[in-house]
């Protein structure tokens, strides 16, 4: 397995007490290096920002050029009440991408069949026009359409287990049939934005407050399953957010640890069957730190059939 992330990831400032903070991914890295890295097995990689016209797949330039001409020299300044930009966002958000292709690049290489990127900001709520919900450039819907640049791969899934709905995965590919987009999410919750999309390659699976792991687990055979069969995908990607996790504090789902690591064995066998195996997953939520370095170690040692071993708490 391959981890693509980059130090500039901690340089994406927001205001104090903001749950998308640095924190996040220096308290994550330092808890796989800890516990799940080997280097015998994994293999750490440092990204490369993603290009200009890589970025441009997914956004139009007037985007971009709107938050590059936002950037503050110093301080941060809202792009909406809970999007926020520092001198060095656009860089975190850049790389962040990058990471994105880089993984995908070594997936259509063959040098690796799992790749993960613990990296920031988020990028699935930000939609074709629009940075919102902690999302600056949308970097799962980049990767994506990066991957689908070159011959070999024809359809792609992506599949969004965020607790929030992935609002902007679904404006930038409703109308674009090569790529299947599954999403569960809380609902009613933020943000409220095109969930009610109605498209063949769209799974909508919304979750009532309390919502339960099995509950999601029956509801991912029933609805995902069905649809990754018929879509056949040449690759698989996942907006991993592990804010459904039950201490999370921004939301009110009662997902464990183990649910993350029942989906990455039930990914693997599905990704075997059309995928050739190839899965990469790129962090998205989990605001409470504990809950998320257990719930992605879960999720990494599902990918690699390695048995549950966590704190039982989690």
């Amino acid at each position: 397995m391959f981890l693509i992330s980059h130090p500039f990831n901690e340089a994406h400032q927001v205001p104090d007490e903001h749950a998308e903070r640095p924190e996040r991914t220096r308290s994550l890295n330092a808890f796989l290096d800890q516990h799940f890295v080997d280097p015998e097995q994994h293999t750490r990689l440092e990204a490369h920002a993603a290009q200009r016209d890589q970025i441009l797949l997914a956004h139009p330039d007037a985007h971009i050029s709107y938050l590059e001409g936002s950037v503050p020299q110093d301080g941060i300044v809202p792009v909406d009440p809970d999007t926020w930009l520092s001198p060095n966002s656009l860089v975190a958000a850049t790389h962040a991408a990058g990471a994105v292709c880089e993984g995908v690049d070594h997936l259509l290489q063959g040098t690796t069949q799992h790749v993960f990127c613990p990296v920031r900001p988020p990028g699935h709520h930000a939609e074709i026009n629009a940075a919102m919900g902690f999302c600056l450039y949308n970097s799962i819907a980049i990767g994506a359409l990066h991957a689908l640049q070159q011959d070999e791969i024809q359809r792609v899934a992506i599949l969004d287990f965020d607790v929030h709905h992935g609002n902007g995965t679904v404006d930038i590919f409703k109308d674009d049939p090569r790529v299947l987009v599954c999403s569960s999410f809380q609902h009613p919750y933020y943000p409220n934005r095109l969930f009610d999309v109605a498209r063949d390659h769209v799974i909508h699976t919304p979750l009532e407050a309390g919502t339960s792991g099995q509950r999601f687990r029956r509801l991912v055979e029933q609805q995902w399953q069905p649809a990754l069969h018929a879509h056949q995908p040449d690759l698989i990607l996942i907006s991993a957010g592990f804010d459904a996790h039950e201490q999370d504090p921004l939301a009110n789902l009662m997902f464990r640890s183990c649910d993350y690591h029942w989906f990455a064995q039930w990914l693997v066998d599905q990704a075997a069957g059309t995928a050739q195996g190839r899965i990469l997953s790129a962090l998205e939520g989990g605001y409470d730190l504990q809950a998320l370095n257990h719930c992605v170690l879960a999720w990494l040692q599902g990918l690699s059939g390695r048995s549950l071993d966590i704190d039982e708490r989690f």
